[in-house]
C-alpha cells in the first residue's frame, strides 16, 4: 500500500468511532439557531468532501502521469514515500489527539455547538494546550493529508476546514462566554491558545 491510498484509513477509523461514541453525550441545554450555524457547517462538510471526496485525483492517475487541464485537479508536488508515510503517521497523531480530548471531555462533548447539562470551563489535559484540540487535532490531519496529496482540490479541502473550524471555535467560544461567564472563560482564554499551540488568538 502507497501512503497516498494509506492516508485515508485513519479517516475512515475516526468517522466510523467518531459517529459511534455521539451518543455517549449529555443533554443538550441550548443551542444556537440554525442560521449561525450554516456558515461552519458548509465549510465544514464542504472542505471534507473537496480533501477526501470524489474530485480527488486517484494515485494510479499520478502514477501513470495523468494531467488534468483543471487546475485544482493537478498534483503541484509529489512527496518521497517515507514522507509520505510521516504524514499518514501526523494524522494518526492528529486523530488520537481528537480522541484524548473527546475522553477527557467525556459527556460534556458535541458534534455542534451547544451547551450542555452539567457544563463547565474545561482546562485540564489536552485543553490546557489549546482551547479547542478536537478542532486542532482534525486540522492536523486535514495538513498532514494535504501535503499528501498535494493537489489544488486538497489545498482547498483544507483551507475550506481550517476556516470552518475557526468560525466554529468563534461561534462556541461566544456562547460560552454568555453561558458561563466571561469573566470564567477569558481568564482561561488568555492562558491558552485558541488552536495553534503557544500562538493566542
Amino acid at each position: 500500500m502507497w501512503p497516498e491510498d494509506a492516508i485515508y484509513l485513519p479517516w475512515d477509523i475516526w468517522l466510523v468511532t467518531w459517529i459511534a461514541a455521539a451518543l455517549w453525550a449529555n443533554r443538550t441545554l441550548r443551542r444556537p439557531g440554525g442560521l449561525r450555524e450554516w456558515p461552519y457547517r458548509i465549510l465544514e462538510y464542504g472542505g471534507f468532501a473537496v480533501l477526501l471526496g470524489a474530485f480527488s485525483e486517484t494515485s494510479d492517475d499520478f502514477r501513470r502521469g495523468v494531467v488534468d487541464a483543471n487546475p485544482l485537479a493537478q498534483r503541484y508536488w509529489a512527496l518521497p514515500p517515507n514522507v509520505g508515510w510521516i504524514m499518514v503517521g501526523l494524522a494518526v497523531s492528529g486523530f488520537l489527539f481528537c480522541w484524548w480530548a473527546r475522553l477527557h471531555l467525556g459527556r460534556l462533548w458535541s458534534g455542534r455547538v451547544t451547551r450542555k447539562e452539567g457544563h463547565h470551563v474545561v482546562n485540564t489535559g489536552p485543553y490546557a494546550i489549546v482551547r479547542h484540540p478536537i478542532y486542532t487535532g482534525i486540522i492536523l490531519a486535514s495538513v498532514a493529508t494535504m501535503a499528501e496529496k498535494g493537489s489544488g482540490y486538497a489545498l482547498l479541502g483544507t483551507a475550506m476546514i481550517v476556516l470552518g473550524y475557526w468560525l466554529k471555535a468563534r461561534l462556541e467560544e461566544r456562547i460560552l462566554r454568555a453561558e458561563l461567564g466571561a469573566q470564567f472563560y477569558d481568564d482561561y482564554a488568555r492562558k491558552t491558545a485558541m488552536l495553534i499551540p503557544f500562538v493566542r488568538v
